[in-house]
């Protein structure tokens, strides 16, 4: 492998509830002339997986707890955001408000175990106001069943990455990360192996869904409407994974 194609494929119409996502980007693909290929691997934004399973929680059905309550006064946060953030979060890592900000930040691990803003609760790049999103319920899932249905159509090998932006610790700016997997390696180990100088490998694990993820954001502007992009080109062999093989378990967390 001495290069890779990464294509952002254009025609995806705007996503509502209850449509069929697999359809969609496979139309799309053959539209754009970007008929799949065996190893070709799609990253697909989290939003249109969360626009077609209705995880879209208007504000006005929202009431807020005690526990809301409290953290919208000392962040300057909506309390109803902060309701639907915390039923989304199994812990609240850490909140603050940095001096002469406006509002502050609440850091969750979220039910899945991913550790980000507002547990990924967001507001941006869908229609309604006074609404929040929330992510798939089941991300390996839906990524699962995307990968199936454009097996049955197309009849060739291909792997589904969802995505989703993060922050990140110690680094400024946000890029995007593998929030489910279907048929891609979630790391590629290299324990074991030799590097250029024949030294073995004791702890090399390239993050390859991360990888893949954050490489997709380079052809992908946020105004652009193109939340589908392939990945043509890349050597892989099919794998059962999860996004849960990116997580850190608790017990190797050396900052608490």
């Amino acid at each position: 492998m001495s290069s890779i194609a990464i294509t952002a494929i254009p025609g995806i119409p705007d996503i509502g509830q209850g449509d069929d996502l697999a359809s969609i980007v496979g139309d799309a693909l053959v539209a754009s002339g970007n008929q799949p290929e065996a190893g070709d691997i799609l990253c697909v934004a989290q939003k249109v997986f969360s626009k077609a399973e209705g995880c879209i929680i208007p504000l006005s059905s929202v009431t807020p707890g005690a526990e809301a309550i409290r953290y919208g006064e000392e962040l300057g946060k909506d309390p109803r955001k902060v309701e639907v953030v915390l039923s989304e979060s199994s812990e609240v890592v850490k909140a603050f408000r940095h001096p002469g900000k406006e509002t502050g930040t609440l850091i969750c691990r979220h039910r899945l175990g991913f550790i980000s803003a507002n547990a990924a609760v967001d507001e941006s790049n869908f229609e309604q106001q006074e609404a929040v999103m929330t992510l798939p319920q089941d991300p390996d899932r839906s990524v699962r069943l995307m990968q199936e249905a454009l097996l049955a159509r197309f009849d060739c090998r291909i792997g589904v990455v969802m995505t989703d932006t993060f922050g990140r610790p110690w680094r400024i700016g946000q890029v995007n990360v593998a929030i489910g997997l279907s048929g891609v390696p979630a790391t590629l180990r290299e324990q074991g192996n030799l590097d250029a100088w024949g030294r073995p490998l004791t702890v090399t694990e390239a993050a390859f869904g991360d990888e893949l993820a954050a490489a997709s954001g380079l052809v992908v502007k946020k105004a652009g409407k193109t939340p589908v992009v392939l990945f043509r080109g890349l050597d892989w062999s099919p794998t059962p994974s999860s996004h849960k093989d990116l997580l850190r378990v608790k017990q190797e967390d050396m900052f608490r």
